[in-house]
C-alpha cells in the first residue's frame, strides 16, 4: 500500500465523515471518502446523522465586517455541504420511512427543497401546475418525493406522539424547545395550506403509468459538474435508480389513502376514497410482493386501515358487516347503545379477537366524551375498563393504571360487576391451568390491595374465588387480612400529608407518562413521578408534554432545583395549575397550587412567595368569575392581600406583570378609590406604572362631581395617555455629514407601552368604563402642546379597542355607540356607521317610539348620517334627514332629489316627508321629468290634512314626530 493510500485509510478510520470547516483540501478529501464511509457495516456517525451535520453547517448565518448577521452565503463550501447531504439521502435510496424516523421536520424540509433545487424544479413554481409526464424522470420523482412527504407529515402531525427528550437539564432548554416547535408549526401550517395541491399532484402521478428514476450518488455528481460536462445524461430515461410504475402507484396510493382517512374525521364521504386507495395498495402488494418495493409499507397498519374503512363505509343494514365485532362496536358508538358495547367486550374476553390497541382506543374515546360533560358515560368507561383489565390479566399483560385509579374508591356495585366479568371471561371446565393461575393471582392481589374488609369478603366468598384458590391459600389470605385489620380504619381513611402518600406498584413508563399528562390530582401526580424516577434517573419528565408552559421568570428558578424529582414535581404542578387557571377550572387550580406551595415551603422562600402571589391572582379570578358577577363585594381579607402584594418589597422575587395589572384593575373595579388616591405609598406610585395609572383613574372618577378639581387630575391623566401614544424620531448621520430622519418609534418616555395600556383597560368593568365615558368630555384639555409628537394612528387603534371592549360590557350606552359610529365614519365604512348611529338613537328612545334626545342626534350627527346616505347613493334618505336639522337644509335636499341614480326606495319614502316645501319641489321635479305616477304620490303626501300650514304648531310637531318615528324604524330595519 502506498504512503498516500495509507494516510487516506488512517484518516478514514480515525475521523468519520464530518462537515469540513478549515481548508478546501479537507472538502475534497471528505467528498472523496463519503461513499467509502457509507459502505462500512456500522458507520459512525450513522448516515442519517451526517445529513443533519451537513445541513446545519450549510445553513449557518454569516457575520459581515460590521458585525451584522447575514443569511448563509451561496458559496462553493455551502453547495458542497448540501451536495454531501443529498448523497447520503441517495445512499439511503430516499426511503422516507428511514428519513422521517431520524430527521426533524425542519431538516427534512430543507433536504427535500435542496433535492427540488438540484433537480431543476424552478423555485416558486406550483407543483400542481406542472405536467409530470413532460419532465425528466428524476425531476418528476423529486416532485413526487416532496409531495409524498408533505402529505405524510400532515398525517403524522395528527397522531399523538411523545416529545423528543432533551439532554441534561439546561436553563435555556425551554427556549430551544420552543424555537424548534415554532419552526415545525410554521412548516406544518404551509404544508396544510398546500395539502389540496399535494393531493392533486399525487393523484396525477397515478395516471403516469411509467417508470421513474431517483437520484443516486453518481447522478448527483454529474449534476454538480459544470453544465458543459453533463452531456444530458441525467435527463435521459436511464439515469439514476429505477422505480417501477407499479411501485410508485403502490406507495402513492397508500399515502393518499392515509390523508383521505385523516380527512374523513370531518367529512365521512372521504372514507370511500381512502378505502379505494388502501385496497388498491393491497392489490399491488399481493401482485408484486412487499419485498420488491424500494419504499416499504407497514402491512399491519395497512390491514388496520382497510378494516377501519370497511367498518366506516358499511351501511347500517349490511348483515354481513354487522357480524364482525368491529362494525358492531362502531354501530354502538355511533348510536349510543353503550350497554350493548359492554356486552360485546365481555363476550370478546372469551374469544380474544379484538387487539389490545383497539380496546384501548375505544376506552380513550369514551373517556374523552365523558370529560366533555357526558356524566352518564362514567359508568360505561368503568365497565369497559374492567373488561379490558380482565382481558389483560388473562393474556399476561400489565394492569392499566386507569383500573388502579378507578378502584381507589371501591364500592359494592364495582365489586359485583368485576366479579361478573371475571366469571364470564373464563370457562373453568376448559380453561388451562395457566389461565386459572393468572385469574387467581389477580383476585388475590385485589384483596390484598383493599383496606375495607367487607369488600375483601365479597370477593373471597364468591364462587369463582372458591373454585380457583385452594383451601390453604384462602385461609392464608384471610389470616393475612385479619392480621392487618387492627391497623386499618374500616370506616374512614385518615387525612394524609402531601409527603406521606406511598407510591403504588410500578407499571410501564409509557402508561405512567400518559397518566401523568391527564391527571390533575396533585397526590396522584406525585405518586406517578416517584414511580417514574424509580424506573429511570436519566429522564426529565417535565418535558413530556409541550402543553406544560411556565413563565420564563419562574422557569429559570425551578430548573435550578438540584433534585430532579422535586424539579419535575414543582414544574408540573405549577404548569398544570396555570393551565387550569387559564381554562377557568379554578377548583383544580387551587388544589395544584396548594400542593405546590406546601412542597416549596420546605426548601425555597423565593418559590413560596411566587406561589402565594399566584394563589392571590387565582383568588381574584375566582371572585370575579363567581360572586363578583352578581355584584357581591370581595371579602376584606382579599382586598388586604391585594394591597399587601402591591406594597410588597421582598428582593429577588420573580414577578409576573399580569399580577400587578390584575391587582390594580381589581381595586378600581371595586371602587377602592380612597386607597389608590390617598393611602398608596408614594414609592409604589413612582415605580409601578399600573399603580400610577390606577391612581390617576381613581382620582379622576372620585372628583368628577367637582369640575374644577377633577380637571386637574383629568389633565394629569390626559398627559400620561398622550405620552404613551407619542412617538420619538431617530436620526442617522450619512456619509456626507447630513442628518436625516429614518424612523418613527414608539416613545420610551411613556409609563407603559400602548399594548399594555390596552390590556389594562380591558380588565376594567362597566362602572369604571362609564365613569370615564364620553359624556365627561368637558373635563379633558382642549389642546395638546406638542402635537407633532403624537402618534395619531396609535391613538386611533387605542380608541377602537377601548370602544369595542366597552360595547361588550354595555351595548346600550348611546355615547359609546355614537363614538363607534364616528370611528366607522372616519374610516369610510358608511353602512356600518349608519348602523351604529341608528342603534344609538334606538336604545335611548325605545326603538324610536319616543323622541330621540337632542344631545344624541345633534346637528353634527345628523349631518354625518346625511353624508353616509349620500355616499351610499340613498338620495331620498338624504332629503328626509335634511328635515331633522334645526334649520332644514333645502339646498342639500333639493340637490339630492335631483339625482336620478338612487339606490333607495325613492317614492315609497315620500310618506315620511313632512316639510311641504320639499314635497312641492318633488311635485315640480316629477312634472318636469314627465313622471306622472311619482308626481301623484307627492301630491297625495302634500294633501294630508295634518300637514296643512294653518294647523296649530302642536299638530304640525306631532305630524313631524310621527313621520320621524316611522322613517327611523324603517331605516333601522334596513341597516340592523
Amino acid at each position: 500500500m502506498s504512503a498516500e493510500a495509507a494516510d487516506r485509510e488512517a484518516a478514514t478510520s480515525s475521523r468519520p465523515c464530518t462537515p469540513p470547516q478549515t481548508s478546501w483540501f479537507e472538502f475534497v478529501l471528505e467528498e472523496a471518502l463519503l461513499e467509502q464511509h457509507l459502505q462500512k457495516p456500522s458507520p459512525d456517525p450513522p448516515p442519517v446523522q451526517l445529513i443533519v451535520q451537513f445541513l446545519e453547517q450549510a445553513s449557518k448565518p454569516s457575520v459581515n465586517e460590521q458585525n451584522q448577521v447575514q443569511p448563509p452565503p451561496d458559496n462553493k463550501r455551502n453547495r458542497i455541504l448540501k451536495l454531501l447531504a443529498l448523497k447520503v439521502a441517495a445512499h439511503l435510496k430516499w426511503d422516507l420511512d428511514v428519513l422521517e424516523k431520524s430527521l426533524s421536520v425542519p431538516v427534512l424540509n430543507m433536504l427535500l427543497n435542496e433535492l427540488l433545487c438540484i433537480s431543476k424544479v424552478p423555485p416558486g413554481t406550483k407543483h400542481v401546475d406542472v405536467d409530470l409526464s413532460s419532465l425528466p424522470p428524476t425531476t418528476a420523482m423529486a416532485i413526487l418525493l416532496y409531495n409524498r412527504w408533505a402529505i405524510r407529515t400532515i398525517v403524522q402531525s395528527s397522531f399523538p406522539v411523545k416529545q423528543v427528550k432533551p439532554g441534561p437539564p439546561q436553563l435555556n432548554v425551554m427556549n430551544q424547545i420552543q424555537q424548534e416547535k415554532e419552526l415545525t408549526e410554521n412548516i406544518l401550517k404551509v404544508l396544510k395550506e398546500q395539502a389540496a395541491d399535494s393531493i392533486l399532484v399525487l393523484e396525477g402521478a397515478l395516471k403516469l403509468n411509467k417508470d421513474l428514476y431517483v437520484h443516486t450518488i453518481r447522478t448527483l455528481d454529474l449534476l454538480a459538474m459544470e453544465p458543459g460536462m453533463v452531456n444530458g445524461e441525467t435527463e435521459s430515461s436511464t439515469a439514476g435508480l429505477k422505480i417501477s410504475a407499479e411501485e410508485i402507484q403502490c406507495q402513492v396510493c397508500y399515502d393518499l389513502g392515509a390523508i383521505y382517512f385523516q380527512q374523513g374525521s370531518t367529512n365521512a364521504a372521504v372514507h370511500e376514497k381512502a378505502k379505494e386507495k388502501f385496497f388498491r395498495t393491497k392489490e399491488l402488494i399481493a401482485k408484486n410482493g412487499s419485498s420488491s418495493l424500494h419504499f416499504t409499507i407497514d402491512e399491519e397498519r395497512l390491514a388496520g386501515y382497510c378494516q377501519a374503512c370497511e367498518v366506516l363505509t358499511s351501511s347500517s343494514d349490511d348483515a354481513s358487516q354487522q357480524a364482525t365485532p368491529y362494525s358492531q362496536i362502531h354501530s354502538c358508538m355511533k348510536s349510543g347503545k353503550y350497554q350493548d358495547l359492554v356486552k360485546i367486550f365481555l363476550e370478546d374476553n372469551l374469544t380474544l379477537s379484538l387487539p389490545e390497541q383497539f380496546r384501548q382506543s375505544v376506552l380513550r374515546e369514551l373517556s374523552q366524551k365523558a370529560q366533555q360533560g357526558n356524566d352518564a358515560l362514567d359508568e360505561v368507561c368503568f365497565k369497559v375498563c374492567v373488561c379490558n383489565t380482565v382481558c389483560d390479566v388473562l393474556q399476561g399483560r400489565i394492569i392499566d393504571i386507569q383500573f388502579c385509579q378507578l378502584f381507589l374508591k371501591p364500592s359494592k356495585e364495582k365489586i359485583d360487576f368485576l366479579l361478573e366479568v371475571c366469571s364470564g371471561s373464563i370457562n373453568l371446565e376448559n380453561a388451562s391451568e395457566e389461565l386459572k393461575r393468572k385469574m387467581a393471582a389477580f383476585l388475590k392481589n385485589l384483596c390484598l390491595g383493599m383496606e375495607d374488609l367487607q369488600f375483601v369478603f365479597m370477593i373471597s366468598s364468591h364462587e369463582l374465588f372458591i373454585k380457583l384458590l385452594k383451601d390453604d391459600e384462602r385461609k392464608l389470605l384471610i389470616e393475612q387480612m385479619r392480621k392487618r385489620s387492627p391497623r386499618i380504619n374500616l370506616c374512614t381513611k385518615p387525612v394524609t400529608s402531601f409527603y406521606d402518600i406511598p407510591a403504588s406498584a410500578s407499571v410501564n413508563i409509557g402508561q405512567l407518562e400518559h397518566q401523568l399528562i391527564l391527571s390533575v390530582d396533585p397526590w396522584r401526580i406525585r405518586q406517578i413521578l416517584i414511580e417514574l424516577h424509580g424506573m429511570t434517573s436519566e429522564r426529565q419528565f417535565w418535558t413530556i408534554s409541550n402543553k406544560w408552559e411556565v413563565p420564563n421568570v419562574y422557569g429559570n428558578v425551578i430548573l435550578g432545583i438540584k433534585d430532579s424529582l422535586t424539579r419535575d414535581l414543582v414544574y408540573i404542578l405549577m404548569a398544570k395549575g396555570l393551565h387550569c387557571c387559564a381554562i377557568k377550572d379554578f377548583v383544580h387550580a387551587k388544589q395544584l397550587f396548594a400542593a405546590c406551595l406546601e412542597l416549596v415551603t420546605e426548601f425555597s422562600p423565593k418559590l413560596r412567595q411566587v406561589m402565594l402571589n399566584e394563589m392571590l391572582l387565582l383568588d381574584i379570578y375566582t371572585h370575579e368569575a363567581g360572586a363578583g358577577v352578581s355584584g357581591e363585594r370581595p371579602p376584606s381579607d382579599l382586598i388586604s392581600r391585594v394591597r399587601g402584594y402591591l406594597e410588597m418589597r421582598v428582593p429577588d422575587i420573580p414577578l409576573r406583570q399580569v399580577i400587578a395589572e390584575e391587582c390594580v384593575a381589581f381595586l378600581l373595579n371595586w371602587c377602592e378609590n380612597e386607597y389608590l388616591t390617598m393611602q398608596v405609598p408614594l414609592p409604589l406610585v413612582q415605580t409601578n406604572p399600573y399603580v400610577k395609572l390606577g391612581q390617576l383613574l381613581a382620582a379622576t372618577c372620585k372628583e368628577l362631581p367637582g369640575p374644577k378639581e377633577s380637571r386637574r387630575t383629568a389633565k394629569d391623566l390626559w398627559e400620561v395617555v398622550v405620552q404613551i401614544c407619542s412617538v420619538s424620531n431617530q436620526h442617522k448621520r450619512g456619509n456626507d455629514g447630513r442628518v436625516s430622519l429614518i424612523k418613527h418609534r414608539e416613545s420610551t418616555l411613556g409609563i407603559m407601552y400602548r399594548s399594555e395600556l390596552l390590556s389594562f383597560i380591558k380588565k376594567l368593568r362597566e362602572d369604571i368604563v362609564n365613569d370615564i365615558a364620553a359624556e365627561h368630555i368637558s373635563i379633558w384639555p382642549s389642546s395638546i402642546p406638542n402635537l407633532q409628537s403624537v402618534d395619531f394612528e396609535a391613538v386611533a387603534i387605542t380608541v377602537k379597542e377601548l370602544v369595542s371592549y366597552a360595547l361588550t360590557i354595555n351595548a346600550n350606552n348611546h355615547f359609546w355607540l355614537i363614538i363607534q359610529a364616528d370611528i366607522y365614519f372616519a374610516t369610510n365604512q358608511y353602512s356600518a356607521a349608519l348602523h351604529y348611529y341608528l342603534q344609538a338613537g334606538a336604545v335611548c328612545s325605545d326603538f324610536f317610539n319616543k323622541m330621540v334626545p337632542p344631545d344624541v342626534y345633534t346637528d353634527q350627527v345628523i349631518k354625518r348620517m346625511i353624508k353616509c346616505c349620500s355616499l351610499l347613493n340613498c338620495h331620498t334618505q338624504v332629503a328626509i334627514l335634511c328635515q331633522f336639522l334645526r334649520e332644514v337644509d333645502y339646498k342639500t335636499a333639493f340637490k339630492a332629489l335631483q339625482e336620478q341614480n338612487s339606490h333607495d326606495a325613492m317614492d315609497s319614502y315620500y310618506e315620511y316627508i313632512w316639510d311641504v316645501t320639499i314635497l312641492e319641489y318633488l311635485t315640480y321635479l316629477h312634472h318636469k321629468r314627465g313622471e306622472t305616477d311619482k308626481r301623484q304620490i307627492a301630491i297625495k303626501a302634500i294633501g294630508q290634512t295634518e300637514l296643512n300650514a294653518s294647523n296649530p304648531e302642536e299638530v304640525l310637531q306631532l305630524a313631524a314626530q310621527r313621520r320621524k318615528k316611522k322613517f327611523l324604524q324603517a331605516m333601522a330595519k334596513l341597516y340592523f
